[in-house]
Order: structure tokens, then sequence, then C-alpha cells
């Protein structure tokens, strides 16, 4: 599947940090993790920590699918707001959802911490009413973050115009948020788990998978056999060649970064920005003073369509940064475009799927899906062990049904 084009800003900065093998030779190993961007290399961080041998392949060079393509935001919030997903999933669920997305920040945080404390920078977040119309929807939000915990704060026109210098009717102001660089971070994952004793294979394309009672066998392009006991599929939205299509609706999203300034500061505090509309703009600042504006996402996906897109998105998203900070020199230096995934109720789909045995899915769909993959990860580990875990079936390929 074609994921991404364009020049995506982490790729063009750092090139190819580390070098991977392809595999050569017929192989066994107790679990098989298929996909080495971040859901695959956060995935083996957690099996080589706990204990579990294991070995990634991935059909391309390390991290040149989706993973470099990502903007790298960490917030809790998703592409579903929880006022909306209490709807949809019940009050309990919905507000478990998002505690556990806040909470796999600080998880992240700690793991960047342990492997290279600057691929993570933490941030507050503004969430902004687009119109009007909006601002009983966000101030009916804001009461449910509140409630359940979250660290949140009103902000009406007049404070939003005070801090941030734009007119709009309200905003939430909220201090859990974080960024990375989800290509280096994945790099960073790959080089830890392999002085743990995991393999990591690139250019590797399983093309079919054999199954049996106590495992599975890999078939590789060129010939190698991979058998394992348990199979882990991170391919993102490549997955849909395993599950139905229907799970998750893919889209075409368009990011631009501007050239380096001087400035450290671009806005009030560097915070990430988004917003209610849909599909929603957002910006985000680098450590090299950068701002980064993505959005303009298109329902489907078509690579050719994207593509033949970028440069007419480039001018658009240009525009809108300029339409936010006039004061702004904004002149983008890198742009491109990939594919994201959308679900039904904005969560992932992680675990089991029943008519594929010995095989788990981390697939952390949605505009957070840094925050999901680490808790694909973690409920994923405790699974391949044997144990039961108590968020599983928030996030299961059955919970539609019934």
């Amino acid at each position: 599947m074609d994921l991404s084009s364009g020049y995506p800003f982490s790729l063009v900065k750092n090139g190819l940090p580390h070098v991977y093998p392809k595999l050569q030779q017929d192989i066994r190993t107790p679990v098989t993790v298929i996909g080495a961007g971040i859901s695959g290399a956060l995935t083996a961080y957690a099996l080589v920590n706990a204990g579990l041998e294991c070995t990634v392949v991935d059909a391309r060079t390390v991290g040149l699918g989706s993973t470099c393509a990502s903007t790298s935001l960490l917030q809790y919030e998703i592409d579903v707001p929880l006022t909306e997903l209490t709807g949809k999933i019940g009050k309990a669920g919905a507000q478990r959802a998002y505690e556990l997305c806040a909470a796999s920040i600080g998880a992240l945080e700690k793991i960047c911490d342990k492997l290279d404390d600057s691929l993570f920078q933490s941030k507050e977040s503004l969430l902004l009413a687009s119109y009007k119309k909006d601002q009983p929807m966000l101030e009916a939000e804001f009461k449910a973050r509140r409630a359940t915990g979250l660290e949140v704060e009103w902000w009406d026109a007049a404070t939003v115009k005070n801090n941030m210098g734009f007119t709009n009717p309200a905003a939430i102001w909220s201090a859990t948020a974080a960024q990375t660089d989800a290509y280096m971070l994945s790099h960073a994952l790959h080089q830890h788990n392999i002085r743990k004793g995991a393999k990591v294979y690139d250019r590797t394309l399983v093309k079919d998978i054999r199954f049996h009672k106590n495992g599975a066998e890999l078939l590789t392009e060129g010939g190698p056999v991979i058998r394992t006991r348990h199979i882990v599929i991170a391919t993102g939205y490549e997955a849909l060649q395993y599950v139905p299509a229907k799970v998750v609706k893919l889209h075409s999203t368009y990011a631009v970064a501007g050239e380096h300034t001087e400035n450290d500061t671009a806005w009030y505090r560097n915070c990430l920005i988004w917003e209610t509309k849909d599909p929603y703009l957002y910006m985000r600042t680098t450590p090299d003073c950068r701002v980064i504006v993505g959005g303009r996402d298109e329902e489907y996906y078509n690579p050719q369509r994207r593509d033949k897109l970028l440069k007419l998105k480039t001018r658009q998203l240009q525009k809108d940064m300029q339409a936010r900070f006039p004061d702004m020199d904004f002149q983008p230096e890198f742009a491109w475009t990939g594919t994201f995934g959308s679900t039904q109720d904005g969560l992932p789909y992680i675990g089991e799927y029943r008519k594929m045995p010995h095989t788990f899915f981390a697939l952390g769909f949605g505009g957070n899906g840094i925050t999901f993959s680490q808790i694909a990860a973690e409920i994923v580990c405790s699974l391949i062990q044997g144990k039961k875990h108590p968020d599983a079936d928030l996030f299961s390929f059955d919970r539609f049904k019934g």
C-alpha cells in the first residue's frame, strides 16, 4: 500500500539513522511482530522488557511507511470527543479510554527518558471552537473532561485573544500533551530491543501465513520461512488485508513544515493547537524552531489523486497558517501527504481476531495513533503472556456486537 509521499520532515532531517538486515534464512522465534513502524517498535519494546524473545519484520526499510509521515502529536484527546464517545460506548468506557490515553503520554515520557530524552517534549494542548455554534458542545466537553479528572481550563473569547492573538469563540486548554518524533523514536526503540536480544529485519515481505495447531509459518518473499508461536500484526492501515475493510475508513491528509526561524516561541507556550471543525487544522512547533501545520484531509484513499493535490494543499495550509498568525512569515519548506484511518468510535483495534489463531493486532488508528500504539503494546504483551488485561474488551474487534 502506498502510504505517503512528498518530503516528510523527519525523514529529510534524519535520513536513515540505522541499517537493518534482510531476512536471508529460515528462523524460529516465539513471537513475530509484523511491522517495524512505531506500533511494532513499541510492541517489541514491551515484549523484550517482559523477557519475551521476539523478531520484527517489515516489508519496507524501517520507518518508511506511515511512521515517517506522522506529525507526532501526543494527546489524550481522540478524534471522537469524550461527550460523543460516551453516547457511543457508555460513560465508563469513554472515561477509561481518555484516562488510558493520558496515562500513555506519561508512559512514553518514561520510555524516552531511558532511550533519548530529546525525543519527548512536554506540551499543553489548545482545542479551539471553530465556530460560535460549536461553543455549547465544547462547554459540555470541558465539563465532561473535568469530571473525569483531566486537568483543563476554559478559555473564553477574550482569553483566546489575549493569549493567542487571534479570535475564536472559546477553547479548552489541556495541561497534558506532548510531542515526539515517531520516526526517530521507532529507531531508538529498535536499537534498544536489539541490545536486549530482539531481531529486526526490514525489506522482508510476509506474503502468506499458514496456521498450525501450535503456531504458524510465515512465508516471506524470496523464500525464507519464519516459524513462530505468536504473531503480532502492527502494520497500521495495511492490516486491512487481514481484517474486514469496514473496521476502518481511510483518509488522505497533508502536512507542511515551515522554514527554520530564529524565534523559539511561535505562539503562547508553543502549545499544540487544533480545532473542532471536521476535518480539523492542527499546528505544532519543532525543537529547531519550525512550525508544522497539517490537515485539509480528504475522505478517500487514492494515492494518485492524493499526491496530485499536494501543491494545492500546501498553498491552502500556508494560507490557513497566515490567517491565524498574519505577522508570522510562514514559508513552507517541506510538504508531504499520507494515509490515516478512522473508526466508528475513534478507538483503535487491539487484541485477538477470531479468524486468525495465534495472532494479536496492535492497530493504533486515529489522529493520536502513537498513544494508542503504547496502549496496544501493553495489552498485547499481557495477552501473549496468557494474562487477561482489564482494558482489552474496550478495543476488541467484537466491541460493536450485541
